[in-house]
């Protein structure tokens, strides 16, 4: 178990509009998936690329930029490069988002603006984070996958502005031998790699585990970042054994993970099935599916299998791991910053007494049938289906944001 310092985490207003604003776009997406169309399922479809970039970027990104504030500089025991910095990137990156969306939409002049400003956005992410990553004189393996995720992000969002501005028909690309690369180094060699690194810091100090091996994390981040490289080569030279040879190590990279999440669950001291727990565990299990739906896709060539992993893997696990952990992050910064002055001077809340009970059950219930439910639908090719478990989605991504909002206001 990593060990855990608050000296260096920088003021709690500096983090906060990322998760409010991560948690405002959850809804936003949820109400997205309204006007999905069974019969106008496909990765190219503007809705679809507009949905992808909405949930990510506005969700995924921006949540995970505001834990990576805090945690980096908690992890590596050294104060930020340039804290401020962190002021400038969640407006450019909710701008540079919003201009995206409108751009999928139908008004494709203003993708490359979008582009430039979601680039310029995580370019001051990750100058930062490898700034101050070169502070410290030795790296553990979790800075590691700090430094390879963003290192495979910053290739991801260059390789996304090409797209855009082919895209928006400012330059001419092979859009189609570009996507595959910008989709695996951003969601691949980026969102799996950070959640593995930053989820052996997490899960052990929430769950009290000790005394567990790191090889399992090394093997995952490892192969990841060869299958990822490898589909990349693969973009650009007709070589199809490379290609699979990258989708074989990526998904087996992600077994090798899940066996190190399941030690760190046994040997967890704090048993109790939490929010936090009960998210991890569909969050994972949603995981597996998606990985022997993606290999059951590669056998058959049955594109609604491909959809479906698609879904699972963005609103059954980044979704469920996100939330999930917000439920513990939130509440540490907050009596971090409110009471832990006051401890041995006078009652101070415990963590478990900031997370509000009925709406984190909500909103992991109504979240859990509606991705269940939009998880068939799309087997199934189902719209009426879809309508249901958008349904679901939309009153659980509420009282998500209802939940967030209480945490953040608390006080005794």
């Amino acid at each position: 178990m990593f060990s855990i310092s608050q000296d260096f985490a920088p003021p709690f207003k500096l983090i906060a509009p990322f998760f409010v604003l991560g948690a405002m776009f959850f809804v936003i997406a949820s109400f997205s998936v309204f006007f999905f169309d069974v019969k106008e399922l496909s990765f190219l479809n503007p809705k679809i690329l507009s949905f992808v970039h909405l949930f990510l970027l506005g969700f995924v990104m921006m949540t995970i930029f505001g834990a990576m504030a805090q945690l980096v500089p908690v992890v590596l025991e050294v104060g930020h490069f340039g804290v401020e910095l962190f002021y400038a990137i969640w407006p450019l990156l909710l701008i540079g988002t919003l201009l995206m969306i409108a751009g999928f939409m139908g008004s494709s002049a203003l993708l490359p603006y979008g582009g430039v400003v979601v680039l310029i956005s995580m370019m001051i992410f990750v100058v930062e984070v490898f700034l101050t990553i070169f502070k410290i004189k030795k790296l553990n393996v979790v800075m590691t996958s700090v430094l390879v995720s963003n290192t495979f992000l910053f290739f991801g969002i260059i390789f996304g502005l090409v797209i855009a501005l082919s895209y928006a028909g400012t330059i001419d690309v092979d859009i189609s031998t570009l996507l595959k690369s910008h989709v695996y180094l951003v969601v691949g060699g980026y969102i799996m790699i950070t959640i593995m690194g930053l989820s052996v810091v997490l899960i052990p100090m929430f769950g009290l585990a000790h005394d567990f091996s790191m090889r399992p994390l090394k093997i995952a981040i490892s192969m990841m970042s060869v299958g990822v490289v490898l589909v990349v080569i693969s973009s650009f030279v007709e070589f199809k054994i490379l290609e699979y040879l990258g989708y074989f190590l990526a998904i087996t990279s992600n077994f090798v993970y899940y066996s190190l999440v399941q030690t760190l669950y046994t040997k967890r001291v704090r048993k109790e099935h939490d929010v936090y727990a009960i998210s991890l565990i569909f969050a994972y299990m949603s995981l597996i599916v998606s990985l022997l739906l993606g290999i059951a896709y590669f056998i058959s060539g049955y594109e609604p299998l491909l959809l479906a992993t698609g879904w699972l893997l963005f609103f059954g696990y980044f979704a469920f791991v996100i939330t999930g952990h917000i439920y513990k992050i939130i509440p540490f910064l907050v009596w971090y910053e409110k009471f832990a002055l006051l401890v041995g001077k006078e009652k101070v809340p415990m963590l478990a007494d900031m997370v509000p009970l009925r709406s984190s059950k909500a909103q992991f219930i109504f979240c859990a049938i509606g991705v269940v439910v939009v998880f068939f639908a799309i087997l199934l090719q189902n719209d009426i289906m879809i309508k249901a478990g958008a349904t679901f989605l939309c009153v659980g991504s509420l009282a998500f944001v209802k939940s967030v909002l209480f945490m953040m206001k608390f006080n005794k």
